[in-house]
C-alpha cells in the first residue's frame, strides 16, 4: 500500500521507518530536513508539502502530531484533495470531541478518519511493538489492518469514532496518577531509611506493582538517567484530555482532578519540554531526597 506519513518526532521516525519495510511510504514534516535525513536513512519518498502528499495518490494517509489542533489545520490543507475512500489514521494524542467532528468532515469526502492513538513509547515505536487503541469505522480499520501490523504488537478497535483518543487520555492520566504516587510513597521510604531498589524489588513483587515502578523507576530514576522520551507538557495535555472525557461523561473523578492539576503545575514549573518523569525529581526536591544513585549508596 501507499502510505503518507505526516509528522516525524520522536514516535513519528520510528514508525515511518518500520512502514518504509513493507509499503510505499511518503513522509512529510514541518522542518524538511527531517523529512530529507529520514529517506536518506529508511528509503521512504519525501513529500516537499501537503500538495504533495495528496498528488502522492496515498491509500492512508498517517499523522503523528502534537495536538489535534495541528491535525485539524493538516485537513484544512489536504482533505479536499484525498482521493475517496483513502483512510486516514490519527496517531495523535488528541481531544476525542474535535476528533468526532474531524471524522465528520473526512465522512463527508468519503474518507474515512480512524483515530488510533499509540502506546509504547519510543522503544516499542523502533520495535513495531506498539498497541494502537482504534476508535471508528470497523470496516474501515479491516482495510488498513496490514499497514497497522508494521508499526504494532497488538490493535483494539475499543469503539466508535473518539473512543480511542478517550482510552488514549485516560490511560495517560493513570500513568501521570501512578507515576506521582509511587513518588511520593518511595520518597517516605527512602526518609524511613529503605533503599529504593530494595522498596522496588519488593513492590514489584507485590500488588502496588506498575509500568511506573516496573520500568520508569528502576531504569530512568535510580540511575539518574532521565532519557526524554515523552515530554511532561504531552503528559499534562493528555491528564486534561482525560478530565475532559470525565466531564463529557457527567461524572465526578476527584482523584483525576487532582493529578491534572498537579501534572499542569509540574509543567507549568519546569517546563513542558523536559520528561515526564520529571514529576519525580519535583516529589524528591520537595523532600530534599533522591530515589537513586549517591543516596542509594549510603
Amino acid at each position: 500500500m501507499r502510505v503518507a506519513f505526516l509528522g516525524l518526532g520522536a514516535m513519528g521516525r520510528p514508525m515511518a521507518a518500520n512502514l518504509a519495510r513493507h509499503h510505499e511510504t511518503w513522509v512529510y514534516n514541518r522542518t524538511a530536513a527531517v523529512a530529507r535525513a529520514h529517506a536518506a536513512a529508511h528509503g521512504t519518498s519525501v513529500a516537499a508539502d501537503l500538495a504533495e502528499v495528496a498528488l502522492c495518490g496515498p491509500q492512508v494517509v498517517a499523522t503523528c502530531l502534537p495536538t489535534t489542533v495541528e491535525v485539524a489545520a493538516v485537513a484544512e490543507q489536504l482533505l479536499d484533495s484525498l482521493r475517496p475512500g483513502t483512510v486516514w489514521l490519527d496517531h495523535t494524542s488528541g481531544d476525542p470531541q474535535a476528533t468526532r467532528e474531524l471524522a465528520d468532515r473526512c465522512a463527508a469526502r468519503d474518507v474515512a478518519l480512524l483515530d488510533a492513538p499509540v502506546s509504547g513509547g519510543t522503544d516499542g515505536a523502533a520495535a513495531g511493538t506498539l498497541t494502537v487503541m482504534v476508535g471508528g469505522d470497523g470496516a474501515a480499520l479491516g482495510r488498513v489492518s496490514a499497514v497497522l501490523d508494521a508499526v504494532a504488537g497488538r490493535v483494539v478497535h475499543v469503539g466508535p469514532s473518539g473512543a480511542g483518543m478517550a482510552v488514549k487520555a485516560v490511560n495517560n492520566a493513570l500513568l501521570a496518577t501512578s507515576l506521582r504516587a509511587a513518588a511520593e510513597g518511595l520518597v517516605a521510604l527512602r526518609a524511613s531509611g529503605v533503599a529504593t531498589s530494595t522498596a522496588l524489588e519488593v513492590i514489584n513483587a507485590s500488588s502496588g506493582r506498575s509500568f511506573a515502578t516496573e520500568r520508569l523507576l528502576p531504569e530512568r530514576v535510580v540511575p539518574r538517567t532521565f532519557p526524554r522520551t515523552f515530554s511532561l507538557g504531552l503528559l499534562a495535555k493528555d491528564v486534561g484530555l482525560a478530565a475532559g472525557v470525565v466531564r463529557t461523561a457527567g461524572l465526578q473523578a476527584p482523584v483525576l482532578d487532582l493529578v491534572d492539576e498537579l501534572t499542569r503545575a509540574a509543567a507549568d514549573s519546569r517546563g513542558g519540554a523536559v520528561d515526564h518523569t520529571e514529576l519525580v525529581r519535583m516529589v524528591e526536591d520537595a523532600a530534599g531526597l533522591e530515589l537513586g544513585g549517591d543516596e542509594e549508596r549510603t
